[in-house]
């Protein structure tokens, strides 16, 4: 990676918001989990009949990954929800006992806005997860939880990325009354899997020359190839189409022959097991397979990156996204573009 300090380097934005992961990550876990544990409990004492996510672009995985988390950890169901029912077409839903979670990086997308204040007239517990507790979106929700990321200046969006995961996680843990220990070692292992860049700028060649990319994974890890996608699509321009593998098998394995490549983030878990019979197909087809996962995954494919073993399933998201976010930066350099700023982006997207 380039040296971030050094002005004149396409991307040394980026590269110096990547490399603060770390210490956001543990800010979060030393300022911010105790506030998070105490909306969390307040939330629980009143007994949500089940949850609902409102977000955008790359803060929607971030809350896809939410959905994982409640429907698995807590039990309750979830869902994300269609900002249009509202903004557009003025539906007004009985929303009552209901937890309506929006996150955002800015806070400050007018339909964001407009869908929380409506949730909220309905009757729904409303709790916004953003980078900016002065934002309008902070405002209209009776609950806020801060990322704590500091000003994220690069259009592509990586800290605010992982801070919202991990809001988000010690948010889960709080309804459910954990401790949230699962995360603890996270700051130090994400600072040694991001010292390894050089490692993905040796895999970024695969990708300099590409047509189109697909993303796919399973459980915890899905939400993990569609923010893979979009970073590699709004910085390369790459079209990359990210699947869950149970979907890719249903058609779009159709697309995949010994020409295409293929990324796969392979959880180590109940998810990574469900993905097998997909990565299998894949190599019977002759891809070109990549794989982001446990070192064992990464020997029987072409190609890929090993994550830390032992870590808990449910925050290895938080891990497998970084050497992601590191080959979107390095293939775009190597396409002589500048990921700093992506043409045709604004920071905050101002959707109705």
């Amino acid at each position: 990676m380039s040296d971030p300090q050094t002005v004149s380097v396409p991307g040394r934005i980026m590269a110096a918001e990547m490399a603060e992961q770390p210490a956001v990550l543990q800010r979060i876990l030393d300022e911010g989990a105790p506030k998070i544990r105490q909306i969390a409990a307040e939330i629980a004492a009143r007994s949500p009949r089940f949850v609902l996510l409102t977000a955008r672009g790359t803060s929607d995985n971030a809350a896809l990954y939410a959905k994982y988390l409640i429907e698995i950890l807590l039990g309750k169901p979830a869902g994300l929800t269609s900002m249009s029912t509202t903004t557009a077409y003025g539906a007004k839903p009985d929303l009552t006992d209901v937890l309506v979670v929006t996150v955002s990086q800015s806070g400050g997308s007018p339909d964001l806005v407009a869908s929380t204040k409506a949730a909220r007239e309905a009757g729904a517990i409303t709790l916004a997860v953003t980078n900016n507790a002065s934002s309008p979106l902070a405002e209209v929700s009776e609950f806020h939880i801060d990322v704590l990321a500091g000003p994220e200046k690069a259009l592509p969006a990586t800290k605010t990325y992982t801070a919202e995961l991990l809001a988000l996680y010690l948010l889960v843990e709080g309804l459910r009354g954990g401790d949230g220990a699962a995360a603890k070692d996270l700051p130090g292992l994400a600072a040694g899997v991001l010292a390894r860049h050089a490692e993905v700028r040796a895999l970024a060649e695969r990708y300099r020359f590409a047509q189109r990319l697909v993303i796919t994974s399973r459980g915890y890890g899905y939400p993990t190839a569609r923010e893979a996608a979009l970073k590699l699509m709004e910085t390369t321009y790459i079209p990359a189409s990210p699947f869950s593998g149970a979907d890719l098998l249903h058609g779009p394995l159709a697309m995949v022959d010994n020409v295409s490549p293929v990324i796969a983030i392979v959880p180590d878990g109940k998810g990574g097991e469900a993905l097998q019979p997909v990565l299998d197909r894949l190599r019977g087809r002759g891809a070109d397979l990549v794989v982001v996962g446990q070192q064992a995954q990464v020997d029987a494919a072409s190609a890929g990156f090993a994550l830390p073993a032992g870590v808990p399933e449910e925050v290895q998201p938080i891990l497998e996204i970084l050497p992601l976010q590191l080959l979107a930066y390095e293939v775009t350099i190597a396409r002589g573009q500048d990921p700093d700023a992506p043409r045709a982006l604004a920071k905050v997207t101002e959707t109705h």
